[in-house]
């Protein structure tokens, strides 16, 4: 993973020492909250409903045991001795108070972490595959790309103020681990003719207006990729819309003007940037691909793995998938224990998968777009020796991508834009279904939560999506149907009338009832209402 030099340093140094001051001010009333709240949310600090919230970054999910291990110590510290994993890869501290903030980004500096442009209207943590560099069906390893994209993204003058946030995700597969195309720009690297390049996508997004991005460059080469991106950046920082923020996103753009006069601006403008000579010279991406070698892999590691326990088997067949390299699999940790909070690991979990990592990952972890974590380089003769591990720390659930897997923002619980509660609802379904055999017979389904119409629980991209909005000061719970944020992305359709709180949990348990009198053999739950319609889920639902 990417390590940082003098000059990385010195700019998270220099950044904590700044926030210090502007803090100090604050705490002394010789600045106003409406003065520093544009300084707070430079580094990432919120005001939710009852305190302060720092949001991490973690560039492309990839973090070492000492950053876990610093992560669990500042939880202890600073917060309430846990910390929330995001659908951007970062993790959010809920409690913070104001003084202890600049300490606190003096502890992430420590180990080459920042809160830098995990918020505000820049460009955000560069996501990505969680199996980057470890899964069989990459073309090459997308996270040298991501990084090279962080380095001139970070403090770009102009795009440090653009009509809205913005995000970017790299994938280097067909099978999309990262919900590429609901980006405002989705990078998928690719071969042609054995040269390296990439389909750019521009346009995607969730909230009110939700869109999936139109492809824009069918085949950018490596070597134009960074003047490519800046020209599609150009093009929106121009004539974005300021003058409202609903309708600032690119997306609203380029659903505007078109995909193919958007298409046509940013190649023109494309053909002035490429002559500024802004993308790097072989030797620097040759130099950052270094940081993302592979590990140094045992030639003759066991391919076999002994499967005679029964839970372990359960939990091999659900959260362990095929690495590239032979004797060798991918480990993915469930943050959603039946009745927790989907995406919440306390400090002492936190320390145990540092440790896990240290011992048997190579130390490297991942966090994942759907809340999880991943091991990635984990030999198959520790398998169990891990799975026993994570079972005593209470994080070896056998669930992914079952329907206890629920992404959910943390709703109004925490969120001040937030109109409903959405971890309540996510425990009550994750308990409904608690049994794993009944899990399993339904299936991959991906249900998603979201507490408001800004979608922070991606519910649009749901299998099946809740939305909490208010009605008259009543929390009230939309069904949706049919979203994807995968390779066969689509946006989810609403069902019909909401339901309270109650009635959202037995909606979902008698869609996932029709599911299975319908479905046909090999058919996932997305697959029968695709192939069915909404008909006769609405039938079974609304009577």
């Amino acid at each position: 993973m990417y390590s940082y030099d003098k000059y990385d340093q010195s700019i998270v140094d220099g950044r904590v020492a700044e926030f210090r001051d502007q803090v100090k001010r604050r705490l002394a009333g010789e600045i106003t909250e409406d003065q520093f709240k544009p300084l707070r949310l430079m580094n990432g600090l919120y005001l939710q409903l009852h305190a302060y919230m720092l949001r991490v970054a973690i560039p492309y999910g990839t973090l070492d045991s000492r950053q876990m291990h610093k992560l669990a110590d500042i939880a202890r510290k600073y917060d309430r001795g846990y910390g929330h994993f995001t659908t951007r890869q970062n993790i959010q501290y809920n409690w913070i108070k104001l003084e202890d903030c600049p300490d606190l980004l003096d502890d992430l500096a420590s180990v080459e972490m920042h809160a830098i442009q995990t918020s505000g209207n820049c460009i955000r943590n560069i996501s990505s595959d969680q199996y980057a560099g470890a899964a069989a069906d990459e073309v090459t390893d997308p996270r040298p790309w991501a990084e090279l994209l962080r380095q001139w993204s970070s403090f770009h003058p102009e795009f440090s103020f653009l009509p809205r946030k913005f995000k970017i995700a790299v994938i280097a597969s067909k099978e999309d681990r990262a919900a590429m195309r609901l980006h405002d720009i989705g990078i998928e690297l690719t071969q042609k003719n054995g040269e390296i390049g990439a389909r750019v996508f521009v346009g995607g997004g969730m909230g009110r207006t939700p869109m999936i991005a139109p492809e824009i460059g069918p085949f950018v080469k490596a070597e134009d990729l960074l003047s490519y991106i800046e020209a599609c950046m150009r093009v929106y920082n121009r004539f974005g819309r300021r003058d409202n923020m609903y309708k600032a996103r690119i997306k609203i753009l380029v659903h505007e003007i078109g995909a193919d006069e958007y298409r046509r601006q940013v190649e023109e403008e494309f053909a002035h940037v490429k002559k500024l000579g802004i993308d790097p010279p072989l030797a620097e991406l040759e130099r950052i691909t270094e940081f993302f070698a592979p590990p140094e892999f045992a030639a003759d590691a066991d391919i076999k793995v002994d499967r005679s326990d029964p839970d372990f088997a359960l939990w091999l067949d659900q959260n362990v998938k095929d690495h590239k390299q032979p004797g060798y699999a991918i480990v993915n940790i469930s943050l959603k224990p039946i009745g927790g909070i989907p995406g919440d690991a306390s400090a002492d979990q936190m320390d145990v998968m540092a440790e896990i990592a240290k011992q048997y990952s190579f130390d490297e972890l991942r966090v994942t777009h759907a809340q999880n974590i991943v091991l990635p380089h984990v030999a198959k003769k520790d398998l169990h020796t891990v799975w026993r591990a994570l079972r005593e720390a209470k994080l070896a659930d056998a669930n992914l991508d079952l329907i206890s897997d629920i992404i959910s923002c943390p709703g109004l619980d925490y969120c001040s834009l937030a109109n409903a509660r959405s971890i309540p609802v996510a425990q009550k379904i994750a308990t409904r279904f608690a049994d794993m055999d009944r899990q399993r017979d339904l299936g991959e389904l991906k249900l998603k939560i979201s507490g408001c119409i800004n979608a922070c629980g991606h519910h649009h991209a749901g299998h099946i999506g809740i939305l909490g909005v208010d009605r008259k000061g009543v929390e009230n719970y939309q069904l949706t149907f049919g979203g994807s944020g995968a390779e066969d992305v689509a946006i989810g359709k609403i069902i019909g009338p909401g339901f309270d709180e109650d009635g959202i949990v037995d909606a979902v348990e008698k869609a996932t009832d029709v599911y299975r009198e319908l479905r046909e053999e090999g058919e996932r739950f997305l697959d029968t209402y695709r192939r069915v319609g909404v008909t006769p889920f609405k039938e079974a639902i609304y009577g």
